[in-house]
């Protein structure tokens, strides 16, 4: 199918200005559509509206920190955000939306009440059943049924999305920019004789990191020259104090990186760990460490299972077990062939994942929801939100 000219409005329910798989997503994704020539306008909480660098986002006010699948989500909800984004659809002759994370009290929910036309849901999330989302099933059904078309980055967020909401909906991944990292560079910043990489939000424990820092000195005893190099936000003065003292010596923080700069890094180390404890979807960062060249080991949760084919794109340690973890990086870092094979064919696979296979899926969902009715306006029937908010 070829999608013809729209203009398409697209909400992000996370604040733009935290870092975030979702919300990298949703930006590469419209500049993706722009540069077809498409109009592209996106929604989104900012904390600071001084610093809104791309001409295509509009700011919905700032965001407030909610705990969400183990994690924090960083949202805007009430009054101020309802009254942007029903300005925002009324002020834009939209043919379509497409709103991710609608399930969550969010811009997306408000937007999905709001609207009334073709509208698109992204589900970015996995996880069990759980209570409060269970409770607001009677409430949140009636939203989910309004999106014209639904699409989950992976089978796990497609399970979720039936056992909570009995529905179904297309898989498609989220996508990356394969000459990105095609064209990254060994940095000699990012490695060390013998260099082990972590890049996330390094303070919330479901990343891992302490689990791989405990499994530092089992991995001293075979290669004693052992460093770890962290990427990513946190505050490093206050976890470096947490860290026993007789590793600390072996692990450098780097900090924040930029996007070219996370490519470099991915490249440059020996191999990129992900010890995440659960509570991923997807796990974009493994097909980043994919496209990149990067040897991988990773926990067996089922998202990176999936992403890394049960191991056959990198290797996967037994989840929370920091003996598992050691043993699977001693015997990679012994072995170099096997981690070159692994890297070529993890590195081929990632093709599958770049922006022009991705964004062709998600165009042809577009047309099917285009299909069913003319424009985006705003909602004459507001009972449902009325319903949502006395529910609040």
């Amino acid at each position: 199918m070829t999608l013809p000219r729209s203009k398409i409005g697209m909400v992000c329910p996370y604040g733009w200005d935290t870092p975030g798989g979702v919300q990298i997503h949703i930006k590469e994704l419209a500049e993706y559509f722009i540069a077809k020539g498409h109009e592209v306008s996106v929604i989104a909480p900012v904390t600071d509206e001084n610093f809104l660098t791309e001409p295509w986002l509009v700011s919905a006010g700032r965001p407030l920190a909610v705990p969400f699948n183990g994690s924090i989500a960083r949202v805007a909800f009430g009054p101020v955000a309802t009254s942007r984004v029903r300005q925002w659809i009324a002020s834009n002759d939209f043919d379509l939306l497409h709103l991710h994370q609608p399930e969550i009290p969010s811009l997306s929910l408000i937007a999905c009440w709001s609207g009334q036309g073709p509208m698109v849901g992204t589900f970015h999330t996995a996880a069990a059943k759980q209570r409060t989302l269970v409770a607001a099933g009677p409430i949140l059904e009636p939203v989910i049924e309004k999106l014209t078309a639904r699409i989950a980055v992976s089978e796990m967020a497609r399970t979720t999305l039936r056992e909570h909401f009995q529905t179904d909906a297309v898989v498609i991944p989220n996508g990356i920019d394969s000459a990105k990292y095609a064209s990254a560079t060994k940095r000699a910043e990012y490695s060390s004789p013998v260099s082990l990489g972590f890049l996330g939000r390094f303070e919330e424990p479901r990343k891992g990191l302490n689990l791989l820092i405990s499994a530092l000195p089992a991995i001293a005893r075979f290669f004693p020259d052992i460093e770890l190099i962290v990427a990513g936000p946190g505050n490093i003065e206050s976890m470096r104090k947490s860290i026993p003292s007789n590793v600390r010596s072996r692990i450098r923080f780097v900090g924040m990186l930029s996007e070219a700069q996370k490519a470099d890094f991915l490249r440059s180390v020996d191999i990129y760990v992900a010890p995440n404890t659960g509570g991923e979807s997807f796990g974009i960062i493994l097909i980043e460490a994919m496209a990149a060249g990067a040897a991988i080991l990773a926990s067996d949760i089922p998202a990176f299972a999936e992403v890394l084919q049960g191991g056959e794109y990198g290797n996967l340690f037994t989840s929370e077990s920091a003996q598992s973890l050691a043993h699977n990086v001693v015997s990679m870092l012994k072995d170099a062939p096997l981690r070159r094979v692994k890297s070529g064919c993890a590195l081929a696979a990632s093709e599958r994942y770049d922006w022009k296979n991705v964004a062709s899926e998600i165009s042809d969902v577009y047309e099917v929801a285009l299909a069913s009715g003319r424009g985006v306006s705003l909602g004459s029937d507001n009972r449902g939100w009325k319903r949502f908010k006395s529910n609040d």
